[in-house]
């Protein structure tokens, strides 16, 4: 059987697989709902809080799709549709994904069409993201009560700590915009266009923070991550087009 990245096959896998964890979700979904109505709840509460949820929800959605668009192209739908919809994230995949197809010696937006090096990239994609699974029910009690202790003993340090945290995931990242930073010093004025595409993103993201706290807009927020990511990826095109 020839080898195609949209395979028909890939599809019903994906879909079945797909189907479970909605059916999963729908099952607690249901279960919850009966149970609040148990405890006394108030019924026409309960559903102004699902319909929040349910639109609110529409914010990150936006994002993942494009994610799912932008990786399509080299993997087809099926193995982005199944990895952005159950246990991926969006930053992840994606630099798994290209890492990947780079030291294959492949291209970037181009289609694979062996089957090896299409079971290379969801190998590493998987096998990366996994691991919170793996380790979350491990270390995730242990570290919760180690900070809780550090925030007892200094609130301060404890606030410390957690924001280094924080910057460390978010360093990881960065280490992949500026990489090949340094060659811009010997001529190589593309590797600029990752950093520019990044501080498009942050300006984005800046200017939905003060419109939401100039015009009491809060709303704007729960829209900024996917604002500030289509908003980047359209400035990468100009931007490419005049560095690249």
């Amino acid at each position: 059987m020839e080898f195609r990245i949209n395979h028909p096959v890939l599809y019903i896998m994906v879909a079945v697989l797909i189907a479970v964890v909605l059916a999963q979700s729908v099952y607690f979904l249901v279960r919850a709902y009966r149970r609040a109505l148990e405890i006394g709840m108030d019924k026409a509460r309960l559903k102004k809080t699902i319909t929040s949820a349910v639109l609110f929800t529409i914010a990150p959605a936006i994002s993942i799709l494009v994610g799912v668009v932008a990786l399509s192209k080299s993997l087809g739908l099926p193995l982005p549709w199944l990895r952005l919809s159950v246990i991926g994230s969006l930053s992840y995949e994606t630099i798994a994904a290209s890492t990947t197809i780079n030291e294959l010696k492949l291209g970037i937006g181009e289609a694979i069409n062996s089957a090896s090096a299409f079971v290379t990239v969801a190998w590493v994609m998987t096998l990366g993201i996994i691991m919170g699974l793996v380790l979350t029910p491990l270390l995730t009690k242990k570290i919760q009560g180690g900070m809780k202790k550090l925030e007892k003993m200094d609130k301060r340090w404890s606030e410390i700590f957690s924001n280094a945290m924080f910057l460390g995931m978010i360093s990881a990242f960065l280490g992949y915009v500026f990489w090949d930073f340094s060659s811009v010093f010997s001529g190589k004025i593309s590797a600029l266009i990752p950093v520019l595409v990044m501080l498009s993103s942050a300006v984005l993201m800046l200017i939905c923070g003060l419109f939401a706290k100039v015009f009491k807009q809060r709303w704007i927020t729960d829209y900024a991550l996917p604002i500030s990511l289509v908003g980047g990826m359209a400035m990468a095109i100009p931007i490419t087009n005049w560095l690249g």
